[in-house]
């Protein structure tokens, strides 16, 4: 770490639970988000802010109009752009030292490998479900979010463990793909309180700060400001031999 980094990230040093090992750790880091929509936007700044060396930007789609109410990344200047190139272009200004990956093909399961941490923050259960299964066999911990209306959701399933609860463990089958923003609607601050929510999650797994969410799920109701934590239970049949993803195929 040189003397420019040890100015730039001194307020985060001085943590006694991030220190110079785990800057150095951030520095080192690669983190996948996938999404790059109200949660993905805020999670990737702060990521990137708080010095993450490299991030894997994936979304297939493009901005628009409507996405600007939540979608911080993003500016009226990039509206037909990819979402990718817009929140690159954010995070460039803010961190140049950010090394950048750019995938706006879609989730591919290699994109998991020699990831540090994945964050998932898309917007359909096809895609969780298998940015879950890639993380559960490369073994890499998922921080997963959602919000819609003017709650959120927040879990962290931390494949680095055996027998870690998983998001098939949440949710067994696709829930209603109606419940969506573009059919319900979203308050723009409680997506983005979720996503900086799960770059705290990722920067505490990162430098093993704290306790993070692990085998729970944080559930957030932002009009009456009512924040409750479960634990989430592990179906029996997922284990390190034989995931969820298989039980659910079987």
């Amino acid at each position: 770490m040189n003397d420019e980094e040890l100015l730039r990230y001194s307020r985060q040093i001085m943590l006694p639970e991030i220190d110079i090992d785990g800057q150095q750790a951030l520095l080192d880091a690669k983190v996948l988000i996938v999404g790059l929509g109200g949660l993905g936007s805020p999670a990737a700044l702060y990521l990137a802010a708080a010095g993450v060396g490299t991030l894997v930007l994936c979304d297939n789609d493009q901005v628009e109009l409507s996405n600007l109410q939540r979608q911080i990344a993003h500016a009226e200047a990039s509206i037909g752009l990819d979402k990718t190139e817009s929140a690159a272009a954010s995070i460039n200004r803010l961190n140049s030292d950010t090394t950048l990956v750019l995938e706006s093909d879609g989730f591919s399961p290699s994109l998991v490998d020699g990831c540090t941490v994945v964050l998932d923050a898309c917007d359909n259960f096809t895609t969780r479900y298998a940015v879950n299964d890639a993380c559960h066999r490369a073994r890499v911990p998922l921080v997963s979010g959602a919000a819609i209306r003017w709650q959120g959701q927040l879990a962290v399933f931390d494949f680095r463990k055996p027998r870690s609860a998983c998001y098939r463990c949440l949710y067994r089958e696709a829930q209603d793909a109606d419940l969506d923003c573009a059919t319900n609607g979203v308050a723009a601050p409680a997506v983005g309180a979720i996503g900086v929510l799960q770059a705290l999650e990722a920067v505490k797994l990162i430098c093993g700060a704290g306790e993070v969410l692990a085998d729970n799920i944080l559930y957030a109701d932002f009009l009456s400001m009512d924040m409750r934590r479960f634990t989430l239970a592990r179906l029996g049949e997922c284990d390190g031999e034989f995931s969820c993803a298989n039980v659910a195929k079987a």
